[in-house]
């Protein structure tokens, strides 16, 4: 069983490396996978009350593929954002692999989420607004950008109170 334990936090190499593809063969992996990536997520969700999505990377799996639990579980397998909109909107951000800190940044007000979910079928969804700066921070994740990262400026970092 995956713990909050379990998290790469912030300064662990692995957080910044760019994530091999998940190969078709890998599939009977990705059900462990995304077991692993949802009992880590709702540890976090007990102890700190937030966690809509976790990458891979995170836990070490060095593959581009995330988990959301929205108002269901969603896998994203090699994902690709397409259609990313010039209308930016800020928000203080927040990570599973730095709990406690708040990192303010700017996202794509929307965009178009193309994957492969758990049965290698091919997807598209089109979000906006929260939903679509959740899919920019684990899909940053999958290239090894943190939000930190991201930070507006040298001021854009607070605690979690």
């Amino acid at each position: 069983m995956k713990t909050i334990h379990d998290i790469l936090k912030l300064g662990d190499p692995r957080l910044y490396q760019t994530c091999e593809p998940v190969l078709r063969s890998e599939i009977p992996q990705v059900a462990e996978w995304t077991q692993q990536l949802h009992e880590a997520m709702e540890d976090i969700r007990r102890v700190y009350g937030f966690g809509r999505g976790i990458a891979a990377p995170q836990l070490g799996i060095m593959k581009r593929l995330f988990y959301l639990n929205l108002d269901r579980p969603y896998v994203v397998i090699n994902p690709e954002l397409k259609g990313l909109s010039q209308e930016k909107f800020e928000l203080w951000d927040d990570c599973m692999s730095f709990p406690n800190l708040f990192v303010k940044v700017k996202r794509h007000q929307s965009l178009t989420l193309e994957y492969l979910d758990e049965n290698w079928e091919a997807k598209s969804w089109t979000v906006d607004g929260a939903i679509s700066e959740l899919i920019q921070h684990e899909y940053d994740h999958l290239d090894g950008v943190l939000c930190t990262m991201r930070a507006m400026d040298e001021k854009s970092f607070k605690w979690r109170v």
